[in-house]
């Protein structure tokens, strides 16, 4: 019979001060949380493997600089929380730290959200409106999904990046802002500027300083320490008596993928906090392993030419027109076949083997 992970030993974290020192990484002690650390300086920070250690010496570095920073990764491996250290450990640490999700506001709505706007600048404007440049001023603004930032907003964001002036909508009057911006996407921006979908000049000026996040399959150092984290923080949280983890379910947790990330460790934590009867966190451990099946496939790569490979075979090989398969994935037709080449999808082979199972 395994034995249980009782958790009474030190384990490590990276140090939760402002001075975000990472080299003491391994002498920080976690404890069972009470409450959210959103009073601390920093936002909690898990991880002690080297491919996160290389990600917060480059954030430690880069910290006390102004300069425009890029966090490229995958969903769910915690950019934000990145985002929040750099401005947590910089010398605007006092001043703002602005949010913007650009794939959660409309695009019709995104322009305003950013530079405000005057009374009667359109309809339903009944009052002025800050943007949040605006409200960022001597502080940080993290664009987050910049990705799905419109092609008619990306020259206004680059002029205020260049030139830190910017105008509300309705207004003549030029406001000078003072703002460290900090971007992040899961998405490939390279490949966007090649289908016309991103600015090559507002890419330049982004990627400053990129920083690169590791996906949790890239970094299983961490998974115990995590796993312990979140069973610690959900059970303060929800008043549940768990006082340690079952090694059969951390085991488990190591055979699956994770391709939601850190996001889905999680969440999957919290509702085996949930579920859990007892002093032992054991979890839904068949559930994990289905999912474990489940993931494949588990690169961004195999997971579009996957969807793209379905979505062929639903309009038998039909890329354009209005039933295509361009017009079910909101893609335009060029850019549909440019991927299909790179992902090595052909049309003939997807409607010979359409052909063949309608023939039986």
């Amino acid at each position: 019979m395994a034995t249980l992970a009782s958790w009474t030993r030190e384990v490590p974290r990276v140090n939760n001060t402002a001075s975000f020192k990472i080299e003491d990484a391994t002498s920080a002690k976690i404890t069972p949380d009470t409450h959210d650390s959103s009073g601390s300086s920093l936002p909690r920070i898990v991880g002690n493997s080297d491919a996160f250690r290389r990600v917060l010496s480059t954030v430690r570095i880069v910290a006390p600089t102004d300069a425009t920073v890029l966090i490229n990764g995958e969903t769910g491996t915690g950019k934000e929380l990145i985002a929040e250290a750099i401005h947590q450990c910089s010398d605007r640490s006092s001043g703002p730290f602005v949010k913007v999700n650009c794939a959660a506001i409309p695009a019709s709505l995104l322009e305003s959200e950013l530079f405000g706007h005057e009374r009667g600048a359109f309809t339903g404007a009944v009052a002025r409106s800050i943007g949040r440049f605006e409200r960022a001023n001597r502080g940080t603004l993290f664009l987050d999904e910049i990705g799905d930032l419109p092609l008619e907003l990306q020259p206004k964001i680059l002029r205020v990046l260049q030139e830190r002036q910017f105008e509300r909508l309705g207004s003549a009057t030029t406001i000078h802002t003072d703002v460290r911006v900090i971007c992040a996407t899961h998405q490939n921006l390279l490949e966007m500027i090649d289908e016309r979908q991103f600015r090559a000049d507002l890419f330049y000026r982004l990627s400053v300083f990129p920083v690169a996040l590791p996906p949790l399959r890239e970094r299983p150092e961490d998974l115990r320490l995590l796993v312990h984290h979140f069973a610690m923080h959900y059970a303060a949280r929800l008043r549940k008596p768990i006082t340690a983890v079952a090694e059969e379910f951390i085991s488990a947790c190591a055979r699956h993928s994770w391709p939601g990330n850190v996001r889905e460790l999680q969440n999957f934590i919290e509702r085996s906090v949930i579920l859990s009867q007892g002093p032992v966190l054991n979890g839904s451990l068949s559930n994990l392993t289905h999912a474990s099946k489940a993931s494949a496939p588990v690169t961004l790569e195999e997971a579009e030419r996957s969807h793209i490979l379905q979505t062929l075979k639903q309009t038998a090989g039909l890329v354009g027109g209005p039933n295509g398969a361009a017009v079910r994935l909101g893609l335009a037709r060029t850019t549909l076949i440019s991927r299909m080449k790179r992902l090595g999808i052909s049309t003939e082979k997807i409607s010979v083997a359409v052909a063949a199972v309608a023939s039986v």
